[in-house]
């Protein structure tokens, strides 16, 4: 990860040297930071903008999560996340003089308009400046540096990706992976089974497979997960409780913007951009220059399988979780809105009756009947209150 995430920038720097020395990269930067504010009036930018942000950050995919379990219990997490945005809001605000500045010498060197040679989308990094990079001197060289970075980004993000979706198993059923070296198998399936997917994306028609993948797959349904993640954390596991945690782990209050975006700001601009996108909805097609390829209608329905397993498990689970509960509906419904607690995460004064305290199972006489109990919750990774891993 140091090599990986670190060596992008060199790369990226000496391109972006390169192309602000090209005859017209000034009229591509230009393009760049000076907006078309008509394009505020469209639903579809906003909704393109959002989305973005929510994949370019991570949020609500259960990566940041998972990585966040491995911290100590008084790690300032809270500085973390400062810094994560500013950086990742930097390096694509960096990446756009990198990329415009080659495309103003591809408009320069075909005299036409910049909006001409410019794709959205993947055609962008993989069409339109490859083909920009093609007609510089040297071009060989600039090629693998690009493709080296390109490269390199998308390892960064597999690993986050992979470490986000094995953490979670392996701490849903740890008797099973914490073994030997069956978490390192579990990875090894996980990364064969996502390379064989991704090589029907490099064939000839790969791009069409691509881009059915990235309009459904990794869609505008990640909002509707961040809108209920909000209102579990603010509403039902209780924005003050939440507060509390932090100070325990932090030994501060942030302020209360937080707050106010956790309870209210988050939950409407996500269900809002949902809204505006579903309204918005068109069926996916594929822009090229000189032909719009329309998709099938078997092909939207798998894009629209892929789109809604986000989401499904969420009544599932909720309906899965009733059905097993025992006692009157309201009994259950109470049950299964208590928080599950470890005893280092309790507040002072904590009334107990209305959590549910997992360190308990640890207590038991039987060994396998602590076995069976742990099989029964989903685990997380423990950490003391002092910071050292239970």
């Amino acid at each position: 990860m140091y090599f990986t995430a670190t060596s992008p920038y060199i790369l990226m720097f000496v391109l972006l040297i390169r192309g602000v020395t090209l005859d017209g990269a000034i009229d591509g930067i230009k393009y760049y930071l000076l907006p078309d504010w008509s394009k505020l009036a469209e639903t579809q930018v906003w909704v393109d903008a959002g989305t973005q942000i929510f994949f370019s950050y991570s949020i609500s995919l259960g990566t940041l999560t998972a990585l966040g379990s491995y911290n100590k219990f008084h790690h300032n997490c809270y500085r973390d996340t400062v810094v994560f945005a500013a950086v990742n809001s930097g390096t694509s605000f960096l990446a756009g003089f990198v990329t415009f500045s080659v495309l103003g010498f591809m408009a320069k060197q075909q005299n036409v308009d910049i909006s001409v040679v410019a794709e959205s989308g993947p055609g962008l990094a993989f069409i339109a400046y490859p083909e920009a990079v093609a007609q510089m001197p040297v071009a060989p060289l600039w090629s693998v540096l690009f493709f080296c970075m390109i490269i390199l980004l998308g390892l960064d993000s597999q690993f986050v990706g992979v470490e986000g979706f094995v953490t979670a198993i392996v701490d849903l059923k740890p008797h099973l992976f914490r073994q030997g070296h069956r978490r390192e198998l579990l990875i090894l399936g996980v990364c064969t089974l996502s390379f064989g997917i991704g090589l029907s994306m490099v064939t000839e028609g790969g791009m069409y497979v691509f881009q059915l993948f990235d309009y459904y797959s990794a869609s505008r349904i990640v909002l509707i997960v961040a809108f209920f993640e909000c209102i579990v954390v603010a509403y039902i596991y209780g924005i003050n409780r939440f507060y509390d945690n932090i100070q325990m782990m932090l030994g501060f209050r942030p302020g209360p913007f937080i707050k106010i975006a956790w309870c209210i700001l988050t939950p409407i601009f996500t269900l809002t951009i949902f809204i505006m996108g579903t309204i918005s909805y068109s069926e996916l097609t594929y822009k090229r220059k000189l032909v719009t390829y329309t998709y099938p209608t078997w092909a939207i329905g798998i894009g629209w399988c892929m789109a809604l397993v986000s989401i499904v498990f969420i009544p599932i689970v909720m309906v899965f979780k009733l059905l097993k509960a025992k006692g009157s509906f309201k009994t259950r419904i109470t049950e299964l809105l208590k928080p599950r607690l470890q005893r280092h995460q309790l507040r002072e004064n904590e009334d107990i009756s209305k959590v549910h305290i997992l360190d308990d199972i640890y207590q038991s006489n039987s060994a396998t009947e602590a076995m069976n109990s742990i099989e029964k919750i989903p685990m997380t990774n423990e950490y003391t209150p002092d910071g050292e891993e239970a």
